[in-house]
């Protein structure tokens, strides 16, 4: 099972202190994070894609180069890629080259977004969020697996001819990843493909998540491509740590309180109840993380936010610090005590390649 972190790039005040960090604070401390992530032993770290302040990750392949560059074995995901704004073609292009440079450690969540400016700002239209994300994703699946294409659709210029370059790393391209937290739409969308299906429900309840997961698992059956147990699901969280729960609340509070999107209504008790939030001990960290199988099966990959709302680096390295040095450890035993047999690892660069034909091509089940 994969672990990892990540971020949403936002630049918010530290409720503590009043400092609001600077855009260029706000990168750096998001590479050392990926860094940190790294040295701990964590799997992946993933970075949002936003348009709109207060977030700053707006690049996510010039920020993932630049940490592919100074990592060597942690996998770099996105969360999301704007498969309804970006175009295709451009996708293609830039995560073969990404894939290249850090030898395979790349793989997508493809996303809608949440914010409804960005769509004008890109040229289109909010009322063709999910025509977009299925057409587009069909035609970034054929670029990365067609040497040459000839394509028309509703939502751009027709291509004739055309080849992407780079082509992907040894002819496997990155594992996507859809990523949702409540269109049955995608869920159907990553269930048809075989492609992972990743709910970030760091916002919602779990009967929810539950039921999201479920429709993807028999979907995924019903398409042929295994057991709903076999199909590939990711989970959200977020967690604040102290060695003393009484810390932890008291320091994560007016984090809470101040969030414009977990402030304002329910309590930080009833929050933590209800979604996967875990303010408290490693110890707890590790009982409701494990509780997560419970409404979500069996599954491949768990991501913790451990930055936003106006945490300090400082903190966000110590969170990351008791992540990789008491919590994923236990995760990763206990977890793996309880994976029936026949339930996949999450995919990798490695698995895939090693997953080809003997000659070196993809059989037509692969590649759908």
């Amino acid at each position: 099972m994969q672990f990892g972190i990540f971020t949403v790039g936002d630049v918010a005040t530290d409720p503590h202190t009043g400092r609001t960090p600077t855009e260029h604070e706000r990168i750096k401390a998001m590479t050392a994070i990926a860094r940190k992530a790294e040295e701990v032993g964590l799997d992946v770290f993933a970075t949002g894609e936003h348009h709109n302040r207060p977030f700053v990750p707006s690049s996510p392949t010039t920020l993932l180069g630049w940490i592919a560059a100074r990592t060597e074995r942690i996998i770099l995901s996105t969360s999301t890629t704007l498969i309804t704004t970006n175009d295709p073609v451009k996708i293609a292009e830039d995560y073969a080259m990404l894939q290249h440079l850090a030898d395979g450690r790349v793989d997508l969540m493809m996303g809608r977004g949440n914010t409804g400016p960005v769509y004008p700002w890109f040229g289109k239209d909010i009322r063709d969020g999910i025509g977009l994300a299925v057409e587009n994703y069909a035609l970034l699946r054929r670029l990365w697996r067609e040497d040459v294409v000839d394509w028309e659709g509703k939502f751009r210029t027709p291509l004739q001819g055309f080849t992407s370059t780079p082509r992907p790393l040894d002819g496997v391209p990155p594992f996507v990843w859809h990523g949702s937290i409540r269109s049955p739409e995608i869920a159907e969308q990553a269930a048809y493909y075989g492609d992972g299906f990743f709910h970030n429900n760091i916002f919602w309840p779990k009967e929810h998540t539950g039921k999201l997961i479920d429709l993807y698992r028999q979907r995924y059956a019903h398409y042929g491509h295994g057991t709903p147990e076999q199909a590939i699901v990711g989970l959200g969280g977020q967690v604040y740590m102290r060695h003393h729960s009484q810390d932890a609340v008291r320091e994560f509070r007016p984090v809470f309180d101040h969030s414009p999107v977990m402030g304002g209504g329910v309590s930080m008790e009833e929050y933590m109840e209800q979604t996967p939030l875990t303010v408290g001990t490693p110890e707890q960290v590790i009982e409701k993380t494990l509780s997560f199988r419970e409404y979500a099966g069996d599954y491949q990959r768990q991501l913790f936010v451990v930055d936003g709302g106006g945490i300090p680096l400082k903190t966000a390295l110590e969170q990351i610090d008791m992540l990789g040095e008491e919590v994923v450890p236990v995760l990763r035993k206990e977890f793996a005590a309880r994976r029936p047999a026949g339930v996949p690892d999450a995919p990798t660069h490695a698995s895939l390649l090693a997953a080809r034909g003997t000659d070196g091509v993809q059989t037509a089940e692969q590649a759908i």
